[in-house]
This record gives C-alpha cells, structure tokens and sequence, in this order.
C-alpha cells in the first residue's frame, strides 16, 4: 500500500480539485470522460451506485447503502456543483491511491 507524504496528499487533493473546476467549465470537450470522473467522486465518498448528473439542473440522482445490500434512492440539488465536488474528496490512503489513478486516467501526473 501507498505511504502518501503530507505533500504528496496535498499535490493529489489539489489537482484533483483543479480538475473538477476545469471539467465543469470544460464540459463539452470530455463530457462522458468528465461525467465518470464526477459520479467516480461522488461514489467513493458515499459508496453509491447508480449515479446521474443533471448539470443544468444541478442535480444528482444516487442510490445510498442502508445496510449491507439494500440501497435507497435520492435525489438532490447542488447550489453549488462545484463546490460540492469539492467538499466529497477524502484524505485517506484508499481514496488517495483511487484520485491518483483517476488523475492518471486524465493525462495528469504527480511527481512523488
């Protein structure tokens, strides 16, 4: 497993932060690419499935676990997608090891 140094934590939150704001401004150049990207961030912070984005609506429809193998459908609206995107990244090693692997994915490469 990943030892990640305080820095390159910080490089991976930071570029993965940077490429939500410049897929959601950029939608059109990568919309299914960028759109994976987006419900892969959203599933691994929630554990979701089934995820779609309506992103002129600014809405995510998902399928939250209640236990072990039960979901429950919702659906929520984002005043702010960006910002809530944003706010789903997580710091630990699993999550790390999966934004540098989706950062890879995106041509963007973190010195170590």
């Amino acid at each position: 497993m990943n030892n990640f140094t305080p820095e390159t934590t910080e490089s991976i939150i930071d570029e993965v932060k940077n490429l939500i704001s410049y897929s959601l401004s950029n939608l059109e150049e990568d919309k299914s690419g960028f759109e994976n990207f987006h419900k892969s961030v959203v599933e691994i912070y929630f554990n979701a499935k089934k995820i779609s984005m309506d992103y002129s609506a600014q809405t995510i429809d998902l399928q939250l676990p209640t236990s072990n193998k039960e979901y429950t459908g919702i659906t929520f609206e984002c005043l702010d997608l960006c910002g809530f995107l944003r706010s789903c990244i997580k710091c630990d090693e699993k999550s790390l090891s999966f934004y540098q692997e989706l950062l890879s994915q995106h041509n963007i490469v973190i010195a170590a």
